[in-house]
């Protein structure tokens, strides 16, 4: 028989009983993210450099980033402009880890397109839940049965992370979200779908939950005046982060105006401390980040939006270095798109488009001695750009090669009523012909844009149906600054033919015209200096063109406006009436991006060098078109041109 327990025995049983109870009513501590990163967080080898436990002493600057989405920060929006290599988005990865882990709620998570959404979800969100012990239990295996894992789905215990992409309506508005990480945010189109700006869309599903929301806007800026995390990092207290100089303590933000070397030897590159102008070294950097401080340098218009911004000069040792960035700053000399990168990866800063119209005085001097209607010999393709008026079509015939170097071939203007038929079968006609080739040979427009916006839209709908030559784009031109593709499309659309409606009877594609006149700025901007050879991407006008043309050219500059909310944006503004040669450098230009130019890069060149190479030569006598056309224009015998089917190359 067992003796009976003894009081004190009781005692401590009961004791025991009652901390343990203790224990599981206990809510569990009060952690930061910077705090449970530490306590939880591993990095594997799938997404990480350096896998093994997060160690936020690693990159010290994300550290007040990180707190202040704890869920007890009273900040509602923060906003963090970056260079790349900075460890942003593992930071907004370790918010959502201490979301599903310590605060659950419903989340929602935006990348710039359901697809990037998909890959964020394989490549970072998948490796989070798996090699992170804390998480592995809260989100169930995605082959259970009603596991409620999906690819743009996490539901665990409390709450629900929903991955979209900034290009679905349905997606930004499917449910309320108590959290937002909005990712990349300057890549989101401008419109979604009709409905408005998508970070706005996206915020409408935090609304109902007041002072407890919070959102996490981050992005590599882009354009400036276009630039979303420009714009929302200026209406914050705009902090940046001061590290102290290892040899006289003053404390200062990293710009790249310090950073120096000897030309031509990035091996050489110092920062020099803005106080007393001393060299440091790269090694003092570890230091001087474990020392730095977030610092505010502006008042925030709304006091619960806190701004940061780094760029890729802290990237910690071992990451970027300075003399790779110096490298690429090189590199980048002389190439207006490399600069651009630069700008925005590495500075973590806007680039500003050269929109500004050059002098057509200017471009009036430096046209050059060849003859309108011969294509210059190093040229590889043409395209077209056509202009539709009230009383005539302006047609201008562009020829190209590698790097974007354009030869003006021709200007036609075709007499007639964009109504009547007549215009628009000497159109076909002048598609039809060959156009001799400097050195021998001939070649015909690969591709023409025709601009359908006007009065008469539904005519020009018409008539282009009625053709139904495959190398003719309907195209509708829009601003589009935030467009994910400078041409989209096709869409179908209503064609009236000879009285009669066909539904959805021609393929219309949008063209972002901002996107093309500022390529065309940039490169009528490039200058020669004291080059024998003309820089790649040269615009070449004949002798013969007339002023008016030239002026017609640069006819509209870029200006900033403030918007009703004050937020700085961008438009073209005409410096005189006629634009036309502009419009149809800017059609000729998405005629080329159609052709495949941009997308194939240099296959697309090295394609049509080996055509040009095997094609006979002949020089065939064509003369140049009248600008009125005749009555009664022949019929139209289309032959094979070099745009033949080839196997899917170009379709």
């Amino acid at each position: 028989m067992t003796p009976p327990a003894s009081a004190a025995s009781e005692s401590r049983t009961r004791e025991h009983v009652r901390r343990r109870a203790g224990a599981m009513l206990r809510p569990p501590p009060q952690l930061n993210v910077s705090e449970w990163a530490e306590h939880h967080r591993i990095l594997g080898s799938r997404a990480s450099s350096e896998p093994g436990p997060w160690r936020t002493s690693r990159t010290p600057y994300l550290r007040d980033v990180m707190d202040a989405l704890s869920a007890v920060h009273p900040a509602r929006r923060i906003v963090f402009m970056k260079g790349a290599q900075v460890g942003a988005t593992e930071a907004g990865n370790n918010w959502l880890g201490y979301i599903l882990h310590h605060v659950p709620a419903p989340v929602l998570a935006v990348q710039p397109t359901v697809e990037l959404a998909k890959r964020f979800s394989r490549q970072r969100i998948d490796p989070l839940l798996e090699e992170t012990p804390a998480l592995r239990d809260r989100v169930a295996p995605a082959r259970a049965r009603d596991s409620g894992n999906t690819m743009l789905s996490k539901e665990f215990p409390g709450g629900i992370l929903v991955l979209t992409g900034a290009n679905s309506a349905v997606g930004l508005r499917s449910m309320p979200a108590r959290f937002l990480f909005l990712d990349e945010v300057d890549a989101y189109p401008g419109d979604i779908e009709g409905e408005g700006d998508p970070i706005a869309l996206a915020e409408a599903r935090a609304r109902t939950f007041g002072w407890r929301r919070k959102a996490f806007l981050v992005s590599t800026p882009t354009i400036a005046g276009r630039s979303r995390i420009e714009r929302e990092y200026a209406a914050s207290d705009q902090r940046r982060f001061f590290l102290p100089c290892p040899h006289c303590g003053a404390m200062q933000w990293l710009k790249f105006e310090r950073l120096i070397w000897e030309k031509g030897d990035p091996r050489s590159v110092r920062y020099h401390c803005e106080d007393c102008d001393t060299p440091i070294e790269e090694h003092h950097k570890t230091a001087m980040l474990a020392a730095g401080e977030w610092r505010p340098t502006a008042s925030a218009e709304n006091p619960h939006t806190i701004g940061f911004h780094i760029s890729a000069l802290y990237s910690p040792v071992g990451w970027l270095s300075w003399e790779q960035i110096a490298r690429d700053w090189e590199a980048a000399q002389g190439k207006a798109e490399d600069l651009k990168t630069f700008r925005n990866t590495v500075l973590g800063e806007t680039w500003q488009d050269r929109g500004e119209a050059p002098d057509w005085e200017r471009l009036v001097e430096r046209r050059e001695d060849f003859r309108l209607g011969v294509v210059a010999h190093d040229a590889l393709v043409l395209t077209a750009g056509v202009d539709v008026q009230d009383d005539r079509l302006e047609c201008d015939v562009w020829a190209w090669a590698e790097g974007y170097s354009s030869w003006l071939v021709d200007h036609i203007v075709i007499v007639g009523s964009p109504r009547e038929r007549a215009p628009w079968d000497a159109l076909a006609e002048l598609l039809a012909r060959d156009w001799p080739r400097a050195n021998g040979g001939a070649i015909r427009i690969a591709k023409a844009c025709v601009d359908t916006g006007g009065r008469d839209t539904a005519a020009v709908y018409g008539h282009l149906r009625r053709l139904r030559d495959p190398r003719i784009a309907p195209t509708k031109g829009v601003d589009g600054w935030n467009r994910a593709q400078p041409v989209q499309g096709p869409t179908p659309v209503d064609a009236l033919v000879d009285g009669r409606k066909l539904r959805r009877g021609l393929k219309l594609w949008t063209v972002s015209v901002s996107t093309w006149k500022v390529d065309l700025y940039r490169r009528l901007w490039l200058g020669r200096g004291e080059a024998a050879e003309f820089p790649l991407g040269w615009v070449h006008l004949p002798q013969g063109i007339e002023v008016e043309w030239v002026k017609q050219l640069v006819a509209e500059q870029l200006h900033q406006v403030k918007d009703r909310r004050g937020f700085v944006r961008q438009e073209w503004a005409k410096l005189r009436d006629r634009n036309e040669a502009l419009d149809c450098a800017v059609l000729a230009r998405a005629a080329l991006w159609l052709l495949g130019a941009d997308r194939y890069g240099e296959r697309f060149w090295l394609r049509l060098r080996e055509d040009i190479a095997n094609a006979p030569v002949e020089m065939p006598e064509h003369p140049r078109p009248e600008p009125a056309p005749t009555p009664d224009p022949p019929p139209l015998m289309r032959r094979p041109g070099w745009l033949a089917p080839r196997g899917g190359w170009l379709r």
